[in-house]
């Protein structure tokens, strides 16, 4: 991993550690599988903190220049999955 977390200088300490949850969750799901429901319960976390859709679109973005994964196609798949596991393999 060679690659940051999108950051905003106004979030709280346990906000910061909830995004990142979240994006490493993203990440899990490109190199391993990661439940369904945790994806989805931090995803709500996330839109607690970002509400903003345009600033979510940004945040995606970074992430997705970094890393090179899409934040929006695993969140997709996993709101229209049944699916326990999500994977992007």
């Amino acid at each position: 991993m060679n690659y940051a977390y999108p950051m905003d200088e106004t979030w709280s300490t346990q906000e910061i550690i909830d995004v990142v949850n979240f994006f490493s969750l993203i990440e899990q799901a490109y190199e391993k599988k990661v439940r369904r429901t945790d994806l989805l319960h931090l995803y709500r976390r996330f839109k607690e903190i970002v509400p903003s859709k345009s600033r979510e679109k940004q945040l995606f973005e970074e992430f997705k220049r970094s890393s090179g994964y899409s934040s929006y196609h695993v969140v997709k798949k996993a709101r229209e999955s049944e699916e326990a596991l999500i994977t992007m393999a």
